[in-house]
């Protein structure tokens, strides 16, 4: 049997727990490679696109966005509210 590399298992195991809260697996896939496999930082992407999402702007602006602001909610919103 081949053995995984621990941290191709931790990954996977991520993207499983990303994927159980309903977020879609491109996305998910994205957002783990955006922030070096940092589950916490993907999650917090995701939950803040979903959101920003649900307010109708537009997801290349808030993808750009939050990666400038580095995921902090309030600068991201003043962002996106100025284009």
């Amino acid at each position: 049997p081949v053995c995984l590399p621990l941290q191709f298992l931790s990954y996977l195991g991520a993207c499983d727990r990303l994927l159980k809260q309903g977020y879609e697996e491109g996305q998910v896939e994205e957002a783990m490679e955006m922030f070096q496999y940092s589950e916490k930082k993907a999650a917090e992407f995701l939950q803040l696109l979903a959101q920003f999402n649900d307010m109708g702007f537009q997801q290349n602006e808030i993808k750009e966005v939050l990666l400038l602001c580095g995921n902090q909610r309030e600068r991201a919103l003043e962002e996106l509210v100025m284009k």
